[in-house]
């Protein structure tokens, strides 16, 4: 399920089995798993579905750099809600920020950079200007 409002885009999901390690706990690398699932839905409210991108553009946004904390335990179960911001913008990149939580609790956080690329010489190319547009409309929203 998605929503946006005025302050930001949230992406909300449930924890399943697969999520999760012996512990039950969620496996560390599968909160980029659940952080790219709301990405990929935020840039379809962009107008930049994957599909689009790779069929319909010359370019790529090929992550660079990610990061992430992890501030409590999320169980099988847990429902879960991400919230993204847009973070820097830049000329050929740009970054969200990400807030995971489980009710009121933030359970954790997280930071993607991403880079335009031409997909044919992978070489970093501008923002095309639409997208930089809806990035910065986005930005005066937070």
């Amino acid at each position: 399920m998605v929503w946006y409002n005025q302050d930001m885009f949230t992406y909300k999901t449930k924890i399943r089995l697969h999520d999760t390690d012996a512990a039950g706990i969620i496996f560390f690398a599968n909160q980029f798993k659940i952080i790219h699932d709301a990405y990929e839905d935020l840039l379809e409210k962009f107008g930049w579905s994957f599909q689009t991108m790779l069929h319909g553009t010359d370019y790529f946004l090929p992550i660079v750099h990610a990061e992430s904390d992890y501030m409590a335990p999320v169980l099988v179960g847990d429902k879960i809600a991400i919230s993204i911001k847009v973070g820097h913008i830049g000329k050929t990149s740009f970054s969200f920020e990400y807030s995971l939580k489980r009710g009121i609790t933030l359970v954790g956080t997280a930071k993607t950079v991403h880079v335009t690329i031409n997909q044919k010489t992978r070489q970093k190319i501008p923002l095309p200007s639409a997208l930089r547009r809806a990035l910065e409309q986005y930005q005066q929203r937070k």
